[in-house]
């Protein structure tokens, strides 16, 4: 009798690590696919190199949970396969290909755990493709894994926990932060106190983060509107319009984003259902509170099925394992499931009180220029896209893609798919949620296409 395929977990991240844990405590063998080179994902990047720096210089008030994470999935060695480096660019007949060490290997598996994370969401502005200009996600990487700043003088922009966040950490990193331009109001803010009760520490962190980077000069701008990044070969100057007036502030680096958006390709090809879901303004994979989808042996956890934060990453990580043993008759700890739940319920509360204090603004749509580039990979510019949408009467996202080139590129609607849709509901009068999602196609990344020929072969014999 062969032996049976192992699960495989997409993502070492929070949710992939307390994931791999459980099972390997229930005497399974997973194999962890992770693009990064080490583990920890993007909240516990760790460094490229060794240097100088602490966990405490790199994670801050976080660096315990980092070291516990970086820990725990090193003790598991010898007990899992673990590919870094590797991407899992497509899914069929329960078969995964992962690009690996320069070739494509196929892989057959028994439970698939997508705990793929999210990226930054942004709408386009004049100037955003001006070299200087960074996602937040982007400026963090260059931090933590490179230990590098994103330039001499910096701006973030955008709005988001994040936001903060990456300020905070250049600022102690000892780079200079010009300026936070925060695009909520601040009165916004008070709805933090709100989320108090349900996590006090994490609220008075966010408090105290702000504080330090006033004290530290860092001006701190509320309800930014209209921003234009301007400069002739990079960033010279970022203007923006607050409360009626005009600002322009000197800088040479910036980084920009409106919160995170989910990486649910894999999801898509793995034929899990979608819906719409209001909260992060996209559709998502279907899952239960367990992190079952529609399609029995697999399983989400973490921001890749819905933006929810690190400490929800790791319970639903472990909840999304304990489902997963549970269906192989395993007998799971059925009141841990129970009491990671009720976790992930108190934490997906306060992500409604994140919401409200950082607000997306939706209503950009209508003001991006036509000159503005909406899609930086084919270079489309809004002002075709709305000539697009008029010309052939589109109504539906992948219509638009098929007639405008939107999402045709490299990113594959990563980076312009969200602003696409916001620019089609607004141009139709229709709801966010109406106007449909970008379907995934594999490889969900660019890959050699002689690997893809070779898996095509593999696959047909």
């Amino acid at each position: 009798m062969s032996e049976r395929p192992q699960p495989v977990i997409v993502g070492a991240g929070p949710a992939g690590i307390r994931a791999a844990e459980a099972l390997v405590a229930a005497g399974l063998r997973p194999l962890v696919v992770d693009e990064a080179p080490s583990c920890g994902g993007q909240i516990y990047r760790q460094r490229l190199a060794p240097d100088e720096r602490s966990t405490r210089d790199l994670y801050g008030s976080e660096a315990q949970k980092a070291e516990a994470l970086h820990r725990d999935f090193a003790a598991l060695d010898g007990k899992l396969d673990y590919w870094p480096q590797a991407l899992l660019w497509n899914l069929r007949d329960g078969r995964a290909d992962i690009m690996v060490a320069g070739t494509s290997r196929q892989v057959a598996y028994d439970g698939l755990l997508l705990a793929t994370g999210a990226t930054d969401r942004i709408l386009p502005i004049p100037g955003w493709t001006l070299p200087g200009v960074f996602t937040l996600g982007g400026a963090q990487i260059a931090l933590k894994s490179q230990g590098c700043a994103i330039g001499s003088r910096s701006v973030f922009l955008g709005s988001g926990p994040l936001l903060y966040l990456v300020a905070w950490q250049y600022m102690k990193a000892g780079a200079k932060v010009a300026a936070v331009l925060d695009t909520a109001p601040f009165a916004a803010k008070f709805n933090l106190l709100r989320g108090l009760p349900l996590f006090p520490g994490i609220v008075l962190r966010g408090m105290r983060m702000t504080a330090e980077l006033k004290l530290a000069g860092v001006g701190l701008h509320y309800g930014v509107a209209d921003p234009r990044i301007e400069g002739k070969n990079a960033v010279e100057t970022i203007a923006w319009r607050q409360g009626g007036l005009e600002h322009r502030l000197a800088c040479d680096g910036i980084g920009y984003g409106l919160a995170l958006r989910s990486e649910t390709q894999l999801a898509d090809l793995a034929g899990c259902r979608f819906a719409f879901n209001q909260r992060d303004r996209a559709a998502l994979p279907e899952r239960d509170a367990a992190g079952r989808t529609s399609v029995p042996g697999v399983y989400l956890a973490g921001d890749g099925a819905g933006i929810a934060g690190a400490d929800a990453a790791e319970r639903a990580g472990e909840r999304a394992a304990l489902a997963l043993l549970q269906d192989r008759s395993l007998s799971p700890d059925a009141a841990r499931a129970a009491v990671l739940e009720a976790e992930l319920a108190r934490i997906g509360r306060f992500r409604e009180v994140l919401e409200a204090a950082f607000p997306f603004p939706a209503h950009w749509a209508k003001d991006i220029a036509d000159s503005t580039i909406l899609c930086r990979c084919e270079e489309v510019t809004a002002g075709e896209v709305r000539a697009a949408i008029g010309q052939f009467g589109v109504h539906e996202l992948n219509r638009l893609k098929a007639v405008s080139r939107i999402g045709m590129g490299r990113c594959q609607g990563r980076v312009c798919g969200s602003a696409a849709a916001e620019l089609l509901a607004h141009e139709t009068s229709r709801g966010i949620e109406a106007v449909g999602r970008l379907r995934s196609q594999a490889p969900i990344k660019p890959v050699p296409l002689t690997l893809a020929l070779a898996a095509q072969q593999e696959a047909a014999e």
